[in-house]
């Protein structure tokens, strides 16, 4: 009888124990999923802040007067680039410890895309040296090479788009969504020329194509002269498509995330994933007319 009662009581001593375990699991998985979600919520809130910060230098910038220094034919830098980066490094470096920094102005030699924080201090720097309002910090965060978060402001305008992977695209708290429209012949399309135009016949000869076989069939063209801000105006419905070659990570990082968010597609030229550093040509859309813009781009 003993050995009964002995027995009874340490089955029920061991299903209590599971039961107990299970529990523990149970809370602590749900402790590390909100702690991941304040961790990214707290990323967000600080990127936001440090980046209208720097947004301030960006603007004082585009009023004043430049000191102007051409890195190739086409491509200029200014005080305001460089000054704009070394403020967001700075802050971000103090910040986010975990990944490291890739931006336009550095030495990026010896820094290996994983964890990182990828950084254009002025995207649209002809823009904003000629007193065109469009133009914008763009920072794009990525987590094993995935987008995670990503942030466009436009102090001059006052826009600020912003992404969180899963958790949709904003511009000023407002959702975004893209474009409905599935006509290729009614769809705004924005495009831009490399800084290689000017220099590098082919590609010249690559641009003058493209619009010569997309032209006649949509609405029209335009170029805006800021890649993470035509993937923005595509991401909240202005533009139904967008596409541009030899671009650079920190022209698109933000960016694509932002659109892809909102409901947007973005592929290579072949219509294949985008991969950042390594293909020449960006295409993005709503995604009702992906299969035909990349269609007509590679005629």
């Amino acid at each position: 009888m003993k050995s009964k009662i002995f027995l009874y009581f340490f089955v029920s001593l061991i299903f209590e124990y599971e039961y107990l375990m299970n529990y523990i699991w149970t809370f602590c998985h749900i402790l590390l999923k909100y702690y991941k979600i304040k961790k990214s919520e707290y990323m967000k809130k600080e990127l936001i802040k440090i980046i209208k910060e720097a947004g301030k230098i960006l603007k004082e910038g585009y009023y004043s007067k430049k000191d102007i220094t051409f890195k190739a034919k086409k491509d200029l830098v200014t005080e305001y680039d460089v000054a704009v980066e070394n403020y967001l490094k700075k802050k971000f470096s103090k910040k986010f410890k975990d990944f490291n920094l890739i931006a336009e102005e550095s030495d990026n030699a010896n820094i290996q895309f994983n964890n990182s924080i990828i950084i254009d201090p002025i995207d649209g720097t002809t823009n904003f040296v000629n007193g065109v309002p469009h133009t914008a910090i763009s920072v794009g965060v990525y987590k094993n090479k995935k987008p995670y978060l990503a942030v466009v402001y436009n102090p001059i305008l006052d826009e600020l788009y912003t992404a969180k992977i899963g958790k949709g695209a904003f511009l000023n708290g407002k959702k975004l969504k893209v474009s409905l429209e599935d006509n290729f012949q009614k769809a705004l399309i924005s495009t831009g020329f490399p800084y290689t135009s000017g220099s590098n016949e082919d590609d010249l000869n690559d641009v003058l194509k493209k619009i010569k076989d997309i032209l006649p069939l949509c609405q029209d063209i335009r170029r805006l002269g800021s890649a993470s801000l035509d993937l923005c105006y595509v991401a909240k419905g202005t533009y139904e498509g967008y596409y541009e070659m030899n671009l650079k990570a920190w022209d698109v990082s933000a960016g694509i995330l932002i659109l892809t968010e909102a409901g947007g597609v973005v592929s290579n030229i072949k219509g294949n994933e985008y991969t950042l550093f390594e293909d020449k040509y960006i295409v993005a859309s709503n995604g009702k007319i992906h299969k035909e813009f990349v269609t007509n781009l590679n005629k």
